[in-house]
């Protein structure tokens, strides 16, 4: 008798789970939006992920805007743009200065008559143990991470509940749930972001604006040459470097972009990217008692203090015979292809 209880109750508890996925699939269906026509904002998008997001949102037909601090990086992608066929409009824009950032929401709407769809995508990341993290570093990381977001998240968000339809991405990261050594800045400023991104979808659901969290880990992007690394700088680099380019570690930004613009399309809340930074966020979850005092664990084998301090250099001007090699082959490619490396 027990036994067949006991049976009873993972049948109807496994019909149970059937139905609810079921429906969650159904509505996430229905929730599909045509970007077909739609215009989308890039924040950061003269290069990297922002550049390769842009390409997989216009091979889908959507008119694109692109913003960053580089005019003659945004010049290079928009040309890239238009070899494949895309329709992108450029505007040079530091999103820290909210004034700016409503000047060029203005001119993207000037252009094209409204926003469609916002991805916050600019972002910065400096390396290096705590100990050579400055206050201008923390500052400057909140700044282009969630001041940035919260910026044009007010200048647009006004007119998608008006419309009664719109959507909001956040590029934020793994870094943004569980907060690993030699990135504190970085870490710190995507918990806000990531914070912001999710109260947002709270806000504006009721208006029809959907608004996803994206938290992807290594994604091979080229940015290992913009990222920025102090103390032992080259060490550093080689380390970051070596991770970013392993594909048991990473994902290519390819794969990234085509998943994140389907979560956009489907309006989902949150995207959590490669099955590495999967795992750390479920057992975080679980766990995440164990999860710091591993990564206490884990800083012990990292460089530590030394070199050049709290100073900082580039991946390039960090370039070992190791970041240099044909084992680096993966990123070189990518930064050489995703406008990283410069003209």
């Amino acid at each position: 008798m027990e036994a067949s209880m006991g049976r009873k109750a993972i049948f109807w508890a496994g019909a149970g789970i059937g139905v609810v996925l079921a429906g969650r699939a159904l509505l996430r269906k229905r929730r599909a939006y045509d970007l077909a026509g739609k215009v989308v904002l890039i924040t950061g998008g003269s290069r990297g992920l922002g550049l390769v997001m842009a390409r997989e949102f216009a091979s889908r037909g959507a008119r694109l805007a692109l913003c960053a601090r580089d005019a003659e990086e945004l010049d290079r992608a928009r040309e890239d743009l238009e070899t494949r066929g895309a329709e992108a409009f450029t505007v040079p824009c530091d999103v820290t200065d909210r004034a700016l950032v409503e000047r060029m929401v203005e001119a993207v709407r000037a252009h094209y008559g409204r926003i469609d769809v916002l991805v916050n995508n600019a972002g910065i990341i400096t390396v290096g143990p705590m100990e050579t993290m400055t206050v201008s570093d923390f500052e400057e990381a909140m700044q282009v991470h969630f001041w940035a977001s919260v910026y044009t998240a007010l200048a647009i968000a006004p007119e998608m509940q008006q419309r009664r339809e719109g959507r909001i991405v956040t590029i934020a990261s793994i870094g943004g749930k569980i907060s690993v050594p030699h990135l504190l800045p970085y870490d710190a400023s995507k918990f806000a972001q990531v914070g912001f991104s999710e109260g947002l979808r709270a806000e504006l659901a009721k208006d029809g604006v959907l608004v996803t969290t994206v938290c992807p880990g290594l994604m091979r992007t080229g940015s290992h040459v913009q990222a920025r690394f102090k103390s032992r700088h080259k060490l550093e680099a080689t380390l970051f470097s070596l991770l970013d380019t392993s594909p048991l570690t990473s994902i290519s930004a390819e794969s990234a972009a085509r998943r994140i613009v389907d979560a956009c399309v489907y309006g989902d809340p949150e995207l959590v990217l490669s099955f590495p930074a999967q795992a750390a966020a479920t057992f975080h979850a679980l766990f995440p008692g164990v999860t710091a005092d591993l990564l206490g664990l884990a800083n012990r084998a990292l460089p530590g203090p030394g070199g050049i301090g709290s100073r900082s250099a580039s991946g390039q001007e960090s370039e070992t015979a190791i970041t240099a090699s044909p084992l680096m082959a993966p990123i070189q490619k990518a930064a050489a292809a995703n406008n990283e490396a410069g003209a």
